[in-house]
């Protein structure tokens, strides 16, 4: 039996148990499984942390870029050191395969070892004065306290990727972590603060939704960074709006992949079924719907059924399962029923996969499924389940194809398969999404490059590259002109 780790959120420097109600942090595959426990902090403990990341920040701030990169790069070590034991935890806790939660923990690494190099990259701009004797600089301060908040499905990866901007452009952090994946936040944390990092400048809170909300209400917060849910994120935004600080939300996503009549099939197969059902379909840029060319629509969805069908599901610490559980039961359900809803509004049931691990009755496991729906209008076209149903509509030719593709509120990514250059360059200009990726899943992002969505998706400054340096600084234009010669 592996042992249960105690939970402790970080504020001022100090571990610190909760004093509100009790945390428990169970494996979906195995629910009776305890991973960790502790208890949730109260809103006393959340103004604490918020008040010592105001102490902190002025310090914080006023420290050389390069000594504050190389907390990040120093941490960046340790998570790379421990990736394979807290990819394992990470499996334990959040569900998704041992190879994706070892290479999610080397991500997190990744991320900060970027954001390390930050301290040696352009650090504002020079521009010509109309006055002589004089020149225009602008210049970047942090935008100071930050209140940054993740969903579980990256637990430690989309931490990374807005705390380390956060500190590297001199900020101070109060971390609320979804509460379904604790450990992974606790283990940043820790890589972090034994890295160096001051007191105060990180404080890591486990809290419930209320406390959690209040994040962003709170007027000692400066600035809010979410990822999750859009009616979560929306009323965020309009929290921080309310006061009048800035908001960085990334939000949810229905994301299509566009199989037109010219493509490499065995690629666009393989493909989807990696944008599908990795991570049992819990990723933001998931591929939760297909666009099929009329024209290979039977031949793709053959053999889409037969790779489906030998997908193997079960625990994810297994090398042979290709999926494991979602998160919890209540998303199971949720998943299950809305498919079931869907088949008897009229979709039709393509491929289900039939492989089961023994042993995996009793965790949250959702059958990979793929339904053909009977038009757009179908009301699983445009909602979010976030998980393993892919849902599919036919189209004739490529402008129906990307049409198709932009329907409903959402954009944040998705996945064009075709040979012919001038259609991809056309999807480029006609598929209204933040992240486009061609011949290539949906689903993928990295550190060096913007990320974020268009229409419902964003809202805020994207995040990730050197985008993350307009929402976590400001500028102040400086007119420099010496004394009277």
């Amino acid at each position: 039996m592996t042992d249960v780790t105690e939970l402790l959120s970080h504020i001022d420097g100090a571990w610190t148990g909760g004093a509100a109600g009790e945390l428990i942090d169970t494996n979906p595959a195995h629910p009776d499984q305890v991973v960790a426990t502790g208890a949730l902090a109260d809103a006393a403990q959340l103004d604490r942390a918020v008040q010592a990341a105001r102490a902190a920040a002025r310090g914080w701030a006023r420290q050389p870029m390069h000594a504050r990169a190389a907390v990040l790069t120093r941490a960046a070590d340790i998570v790379d050191a421990a990736a394979e034991e807290w990819g394992a935890e990470l499996t334990r806790e959040e569900g998704k395969t041992l190879a994706e939660g070892i290479g999610e923990v080397r991500r997190a690494a990744q991320i900060l070892r970027y954001y390390g190099g930050a301290a040696d990259r352009e650090a504002g701009t020079v521009y010509s004065s109309p006055r002589s004797g004089e020149q225009i600089l602008v210049t970047r301060k942090p935008i100071g306290v930050v209140g940054v908040i993740t969903p579980f499905n990256f637990p430690i990866a989309i931490p990374a990727w807005k705390i380390a901007p956060a500190l590297v452009y001199g900020n101070t952090v109060v971390f609320k972590p979804a509460s379904a994946v604790p450990l992974l936040a606790l283990r940043l944390t820790q890589a972090l603060v034994d890295a160096g990092l001051p007191q105060g400048v990180l404080n890591l809170v486990f809290a419930g939704g209320s406390v959690g909300g209040a994040l962003a209400e709170h007027p000692g917060v400066d600035a809010v960074t979410f990822t999750g849910s859009t009616g979560v994120g929306r009323g965020i935004a309009a929290a921080a709006a309310a006061r009048g600080v800035p908001v960085q939300a990334e939000m949810g996503g229905k994301n299509a992949a566009v199989v037109l009549a010219d493509a490499d099939l065995d690629l666009a197969v393989e493909q989807v079924m990696l944008g599908a059902f990795r991570s049992s379909g819990q990723k933001c840029t998931a591929t939760s719907r297909l666009v099929l060319d009329d024209a290979i629509a039977d031949e793709f969805l053959a053999e889409l059924t037969v790779r489906v069908k030998g997908l193997e599901v079960g625990d994810p610490m297994l090398a042979s399962v290709a999926m494991g559980p979602v998160v919890s039961e209540s998303a199971c359900k949720y998943i299950t029923q809305r498919a079931q809803d869907a088949v008897a509004a009229g979709a039709t049931v393509v491929a289900t996969a039939e492989e089961r691990q023994s042993g995996s009755d009793n965790g949250y496991f959702v059958t990979p499924t793929v339904l053909q729906l009977p038009s757009t209008d179908a009301e699983l076209w445009s909602e979010e389940l976030f998980g393993p149903v892919l849902s599919v509509v036919r189209a004739q030719g490529v402008e129906q194809a990307f049409a198709v593709a932009n329907a409903g509120e959402y954009g944040l990514s998705a996945a064009v398969f075709t040979s012919d250059l001038g259609r991809a360059l056309a999807a480029v200009d006609d598929i209204d999404v933040g992240v486009l990726h061609v011949n290539s899943e949906s689903a993928g992002a990295d550190p060096h490059v913007p990320f974020g969505g268009a229409k419902r998706s964003g809202y805020g400054p994207k995040e990730q590259g050197e985008a993350a340096r307009e929402f976590f600084t400001h500028t102040t234009t400086v007119y420099l002109r010496g004394g009277r010669a």
